[in-house]
C-alpha cells in the first residue's frame, strides 16, 4: 500500500464512533459545520476505506478510515458561518473561489469575440457569479454572452460573443463543426497507446473523440484530447468508458482508490488548452484562436504523478 500523502488527513473512526453518520463524524472530528460537512460529502471529496462516499448518513464502524484532501477541510472552514471561518491553516493556499470582484483573465479580443480563461469551480453562465456575468461588468459589455460552455471544474478557453448577432453566428459555426477545441487530460493509468480515436456515441448522438498520448507514468498519464463533437462531459464521459477516467472526476471516474494520490486531486484534471475557429463574423479576416497555459493546480498533479517539474 502507498504511503498517505501529507495533503491528506486521515481519521481513523473509534469505538465510541461506531453507528455515527459520516456527516456527523466529519463535522466532529474537522471542527466543521454540519452543513460545510455536508457540502464536502456531496462534492465526492471524503473516502471511506479507500471508496468514494457521497451519501451524508452514511454509517460508519469501528476500524474504519475515513480520508479527506486537507485543502478541501481548510477551505470548507473558510467559508462564511463557520467557526473557524477567520482561521489560515499553516502549510495550505490561500481559497482561490471566485468572488465577484476576482478578474477574469482574457485571452485574445476581436470587435466581435472574447476567449476568456476559465477558472474552476465556476460555472460558465446562467448564474449571478457565473464568468459570464464577470465579464460583462470587467469589460463593460452588457450584452456578452458565453457561445458554449465548460463544466464547473474544467478550465481554459471559453468563447464569449459581444453581440447577439455575433453569438447567433458562432452558435451557426459550432453547429457545422468548425471549430477546433483541444483539451488536455490526466487519467488514472498507463494509457498504452500513442494515439486512439473513440468513436461511440452519447444521448443517442455521434459523439468522436480524438486522443494522443503526451507523457505517462507507472499510474496516470497526460493526454491530449480534441473533440469532433461537443457532447455533454464528452471527454469524460469517453475516457472513462475506455477504462481511463479523468483524475478527480467524481462522477464517472474512480469509487474506489488503491492508490492515495488519487484522492488528492480537488476537481477533475480536465483543462481546455486550445479554442481555434473562423472568425463567423468578419468572413476572410484572422480565425478567432487562443490558447490557454496549464493552472497551477493542473501542474501540481502532474508533479505528484511523476509527469512534471
Amino acid at each position: 500500500m502507498r504511503s498517505i500523502p501529507g495533503n491528506i488527513e486521515r481519521l481513523l473512526v473509534g469505538k465510541p464512533e461506531s453507528g455515527k453518520p459520516l456527516q456527523d463524524f466529519l463535522a466532529a472530528r474537522c471542527a466543521l459545520s454540519r452543513r460545510a460537512a455536508k457540502a464536502i460529502i456531496d462534492g465526492r471529496s471524503v473516502w471511506v476505506n479507500r471508496r468514494c462516499v457521497w451519501i451524508a448518513h452514511h454509517e460508519l464502524r469501528t476500524g474504519d478510515t475515513v480520508e479527506v484532501p486537507r485543502a478541501v477541510v481548510s477551505a470548507a472552514r473558510r467559508q462564511p458561518g463557520s467557526d473557524r471561518s477567520k482561521r489560515t491553516d499553516p502549510g495550505t493556499e490561500p481559497q482561490k473561489g471566485l468572488s465577484p470582484a476576482r478578474h477574469v483573465r482574457v485571452l485574445m479580443e476581436t470587435p466581435d469575440y472574447v476567449v476568456a480563461d476559465k477558472p474552476s469551480g465556476v460555472l460558465s453562465c446562467g448564474d449571478p457569479k457565473s464568468v459570464e456575468m464577470l465579464l460583462r461588468t470587467q469589460l463593460r459589455i452588457p450584452t456578452l454572452e458565453a457561445v458554449h460552455r465548460l463544466d464547473r471544474d474544467t478550465t481554459g478557453c471559453l468563447l464569449f460573443a459581444k453581440t447577439h448577432a455575433a453569438f447567433m453566428a458562432a452558435v451557426e459555426v459550432f453547429k457545422t463543426h468548425g471549430v477546433k477545441k483541444v483539451y488536455y487530460a490526466i487519467v488514472a493509468g498507463r494509457f498504452p497507446h500513442a494515439h486512439e480515436t473513440v468513436n461511440a456515441p452519447l444521448d443517442g448522438k455521434p459523439a468522436v473523440s480524438h486522443i494522443t498520448r503526451e507523457a505517462v507514468s507507472p499510474d496516470a498519464s497526460l493526454l491530449k484530447v480534441r473533440i469532433e463533437t461537443g457532447r455533454t462531459n464528452q471527454i469524460r464521459r469517453h475516457l472513462a468508458s475506455i477504462r481511463f477516467p479523468v483524475v478527480g472526476d467524481r462522477t464517472f471516474g474512480l469509487k474506489t482508490a488503491r492508490d492515495p494520490r488519487l484522492m488528492t486531486a480537488r476537481r477533475q484534471m480536465l483543462h481546455a488548452a486550445g479554442l481555434e475557429l473562423p472568425d463567423p463574423v468578419r468572413k476572410g479576416k484572422a480565425a478567432v484562436r487562443a490558447h490557454s497555459p496549464m493552472p497551477a493546480d493542473f501542474r501540481q498533479c502532474l508533479k505528484i504523478f511523476g509527469m512534471g517539474k
